[in-house]
């Protein structure tokens, strides 16, 4: 049996059905993708404003950042400035002392060649001096009156008792004046009474300086001066020693009195010798000199008399201590 052959056709409908799904799936694909690309646009939109966000902050801490190194660069650059200015400043003022220094240098060699010449000159005269004295010796005596003035500091210990208040006081001032005038010039002066108590209590303990208007006031005190006295001189000799002694001092005390009314004089004396000691070379350590004024020997003539008793004890005191004693023959100034 002969068979009959079937043609194949191309175009048929399951061939079309194959084409179609085909296609639809295509278009099903992109649709899905052009739904989602919103969606991945937005997420891209956020990061990227996120991202500007963060530049944008951190631009702004770098510009804080710029504004505050330029101000400090600013600061720098002034103090810069300043530490020059100082720097010259510094320099020209040691300019200006390397100048002092080399002119001083100058002057002192030139005080050093004038010096060397009055040395020799000094010693010139020395020699001339030891040459003259030899040829006619002759001991310079340094006194007034019998009183020796080579004292640097003086101390004044006046009695300032009733008995001087009403009979002596002018002469007290005149004497007082008198024997400033014999030290026309000493490196310091004190004033006391026969208690140990200062006219100037603002110099208490310590020397008064020796120049024209504390003399003067000195003297003008002393007119209207009152001060507590039990009529002894002992009291004002050793506060004075313990005070103001000193091994590089030349003191003398001149102690202005009337009466002693202490019971005993050898005990006065013997206080006086271990508190006024001898020194190495010989003498005491301060001269004490006295002045009487004679005015209990006038008043207490045959009653035990306490003004002898004085000039007994300051005669003694003056002669073991270097000094001198002077007694006065009236109260009259």
């Amino acid at each position: 049996m002969k068979t009959r052959r079937r043609d194949i056709e191309i175009f048929s409908l399951s061939f079309l059905d194959v084409i179609c799904c085909g296609f639809g799936a295509i278009i099903l694909l992109f649709v899905l993708s052009k739904f989602a690309e919103p969606v991945i646009i937005e997420e891209l939109s956020r990061d990227l404003q996120s991202e500007i966000m963060r530049l944008e902050e951190e631009l702004h801490e770098i510009r804080g950042e710029t504004a505050v190194l330029n101000r400090e660069l600013l600061g720098k650059k002034e103090q810069l400035s300043q530490e020059q200015q100082n720097l010259a400043r510094l320099q020209g003022d040691l300019s200006k002392i390397k100048g002092e220094f080399a002119a001083s240098k100058q002057h002192a060699q030139v005080q050093n060649i004038i010096e060397d010449k009055l040395a020799r000159a000094l010693q010139q005269l020395t020699d001339e001096m030891k040459r003259l004295l030899k040829a006619q010796p002759r001991k310079v005596d340094r006194s007034v009156g019998g009183i020796p003035v080579d004292s640097e500091y003086i101390i004044f210990i006046i009695d300032t008792s009733g008995s001087m208040q009403r009979n002596a006081w002018g002469l007290v001032q005149k004497k007082l004046a008198e024997t400033l005038k014999v030290y026309p010039k000493v490196k310091g002066i004190q004033v006391m009474n026969d208690m140990g108590n200062y006219m100037f209590s603002q110099y208490r303990g310590e020397w008064i300086p020796d120049t024209p208007a504390r003399r003067r006031a000195i003297i003008s005190n002393l007119s209207t001066w009152q001060s507590f006295s039990n009529s002894s001189p002992v009291e004002g000799i050793e506060a004075a020693i313990r005070t103001f002694y000193a091994p590089d001092k030349k003191i003398s005390l001149f102690v202005f009195g009337d009466e002693f009314s202490g019971n005993a004089i050898q005990p006065v004396i013997d206080a006086v010798d271990r508190i006024n000691r001898v020194t190495k070379d010989g003498t005491r350590r301060v001269r004490i000199h006295a002045v009487g004024f004679p005015v209990m020997l006038r008043d207490q003539v045959g009653r035990g008399n306490t003004g002898e008793r004085y000039a007994t004890l300051m005669r003694t005191l003056s002669q073991k201590n270097g000094g001198t004693f002077v007694g006065l023959n009236t109260t009259r100034p």
